[in-house]
């Protein structure tokens, strides 16, 4: 029986970057208090809350594949989650302002009978930025919802001098490396000729 992705995730720029390696896949939307994970460095917090949402996502099928991921925005240690209010959001740029931070994505691939658990590091560097920089920035209302406070992949573009690694990973998954390992679970990009 041929193997069947699920991405038990609603990101859409997860969604778009299989979309992008052209890999077949549905969605199955999970629910899990992320909470509940408490590490002692960024790094395997990613890691650990990959494998838990992971644990929470039933299998419908013998033939599915269930793909999960989480997105940490580290600086100096400290994680950076998705500000609820702009003076949130402002707090955190400021900090990351003219400095280097990391982005660990911690991924899981799992079937029924093997799982693959894996987290890629980007160094990302600002621009030092001014308040007025980071305001105009915040009144895009782009800094919601995302790690950080900021899209690489949207406005927050403008905010970035370089990265090093991955920039997919700083998008929300590290898509070169987690096409490679899911040919383990035999499932690849469609072509033309499929």
């Amino acid at each position: 029986m041929k193997p069947i992705l699920i991405l038990a995730s609603t990101s859409p720029r997860r969604r778009e970057l299989l979309e992008l390696a052209n890999i077949p896949f549905s969605i199955r939307k999970q629910d899990v208090d992320e909470s509940v994970i408490i590490a002692d460095d960024p790094a395997q917090t990613a890691l650990e809350l990959s494998i838990y949402k992971a644990k929470h996502v039933p299998f419908n099928a013998m033939n599915e594949v269930i793909l999960t991921a989480d997105t940490v925005v580290a600086y100096k240690g400290q994680i950076y989650g998705k500000p609820v209010t702009s003076e949130e959001a402002f707090d955190m740029l400021s900090n990351l302002s003219g400095d280097v931070h990391e982005v660990y994505t911690g991924v899981t691939i799992c079937s029924k009978e093997k799982e693959v658990s894996l987290v890629e590091k980007t160094l990302v560097e600002f621009w030092p930025l001014s308040d007025d920089d980071i305001n105009d920035y915040i009144a895009t209302g782009d800094v919601y919802d995302k790690a950080g406070a900021y899209g690489i992949q949207s406005k927050g573009a403008t905010l970035v001098k370089k990265i090093n690694g991955d920039y997919y990973n700083v998008v929300g998954l590290p898509i070169s490396r987690v096409v490679r390992e899911l040919k383990q679970f035999n499932i690849k990009a469609v072509s033309e000729r499929d």
